[in-house]
C-alpha cells in the first residue's frame, strides 16, 4: 500500500474517472468493490439526481468512493461539495476549474481533495492550497481535454518532481503494463475511464462497448481545436462524423457546445443512438480486446502489473551495456 491507497483507504492504486453525466452507482460500486476508488461524476445533474446515485452506490458497497465536480461544468457546485459532506465521503475530485476556493472547505470536513490538471503550474498551487492528490491528464484521454494537449508521458514525471503529495496518471493506460510504467515515472496510482466503459457492469449502450472493441490505434479523433474546446471522442460514430464536417465548415463556439453538450453525450453513450450522439473515448481504445467484468479487469491489471515489473528485474541485477 503507497501514500496514494493510504490517503484513499484503497487497496488498489486504481482510479476511475468521472464520465460525466453518464456515471451510475452500479459502476462506481463495482470498481469500489474491488479496493480501487469508484467515482461519480456529476457533470450537469442536479443535486437530486447526484445524491440518488450517491444512495445507490452506498446500498451496492461499503468501500470508500468519490464525487468529480466539474468546477466549471456544472452550476451546482457548492449543493455538490455539500452532499459529499453531508454522505461522509472519502474524496472529491475536482476538475475543469480553481480547486483553491473550496479545498478548505472539504479540509475542514475530513474529506480527501483529489486535484485533476493537466498543467505542472496549476498542480503545484492545488497542492500549495492543500490537494491531497493530483491527477495528471494528458491530451490522451476521453472527452474534455486540456488545450495544452500536453502527453501523459511527458506530464506525469513533470509533476512527480514539481510537487509533495501523490500523483496519479490519466490517459492513455488501460492495462497492467500503463499502470507499471506510470508508477516507473513516479505516479503512486492511476485513473481510468474508457477500459472501465467496456466492462460487464458498465449501463451503457452495448453498440459503444462494440464500436470500441472495434477500434485500433487511430480510432479516435479530436473535435472541437476550431473553437478552442478539445474533445476526444470515437472517431466510428456517425455524428461525430458529422460533426468533423460542420466544424470544417466553421461551426461557431455556441453551436459546437450545443451538438456536445451532455444530451448528445447521453443519447450516444446510453442509448447508443449514433445519428444524435457522440461516444467519448481516449487513445487506449485499440487495446481493448474484450468485455470482463470490473472484478477480471482489476485483477489482470495487478497480475500483469507485477509481470511487466518482473521482465525489467534483468536489468536491475547487472549494468546493462549500451
Amino acid at each position: 500500500m503507497n501514500e496514494l491507497c493510504r490517503i484513499l483507504g484503497i487497496q488498489v492504486p486504481i482510479l476511475q474517472g468521472g464520465m460525466g453525466n453518464i456515471s451510475n452507482a452500479a459502476l462506481t460500486a463495482a470498481v469500489s468493490e474491488e479496493g480501487a476508488l469508484g467515482t461519480i461524476g456529476a457533470g450537469t445533474m442536479t443535486p437530486e439526481e447526484v445524491e440518488k446515485i450517491i444512495l445507490e452506490t452506498k446500498e451496492r458497497t461499503e468501500n470508500p468512493f468519490a464525487l468529480n465536480i466539474a468546477l466549471a461544468v456544472s452550476p451546482f457546485s457548492k449543493e455538490l461539495m455539500q452532499l459529499a459532506v453531508k454522505h461522509g465521503l472519502k474524496a472529491v475530485s475536482l476538475s475543469a476549474g480553481n480547486p483553491a476556493p473550496f479545498i478548505p472547505y472539504f479540509k475542514e470536513n475530513g474529506v480527501k481533495v483529489i486535484t485533476v490538471t493537466a498543467a505542472v503550474k496549476h498542480a503545484v498551487k492545488a497542492a500549495e492550497g492543500g490537494s491531497d492528490i493530483i491527477v495528471g491528464e494528458g491530451y490522451e484521454a476521453a472527452g474534455l481535454n486540456s488545450p495544452l494537449e500536453t502527453t501523459t508521458l511527458a506530464l506525469i514525471p513533470q509533476l512527480a518532481d514539481a510537487v509533495n503529495v501523490p500523483v496519479a496518471a490519466a490517459g492513455g493506460i488501460a492495462d497492467g503494463r500503463g499502470l507499471a510504467a506510470m508508477l516507473a515515472l513516479g505516479a503512486q496510482g492511476v485513473q481510468m475511464g474508457t477500459r472501465f466503459i467496456a466492462t460487464k457492469e458498465a449501463p451503457f449502450s452495448e453498440l459503444y462497448k462494440e464500436r470500441l472493441l472495434l477500434s485500433d490505434d487511430t480510432g479516435t479523433a479530436v473535435i472541437g481545436r476550431s473553437v478552442g474546446r478539445i474533445r476526444r471522442v470515437l472517431k466510428n460514430n456517425a455524428y461525430t462524423a458529422q460533426l468533423l464536417q460542420q466544424e470544417k465548415a466553421g461551426l461557431s463556439l455556441d453551436e459546437f457546445t450545443n451538438r456536445t453538450d451532455e444530451k448528445h453525450h447521453i443519447l450516444g453513450a446510453v442509448e447508443g443512438n449514433e445519428q444524435e450522439g457522440y461516444w467519448n473515448s481516449g487513445q487506449i481504445a485499440g487495446l481493448i480486446h474484450h468485455i470482463p467484468t470490473v472484478a477480471e479487469l482489476i485483477h489482470s491489471i495487478k497480475l500483469e502489473m507485477t509481470e511487466t515489473i518482473g521482465r525489467l528485474e534483468p536489468y536491475m541485477k547487472k549494468e546493462v551495456q549500451p
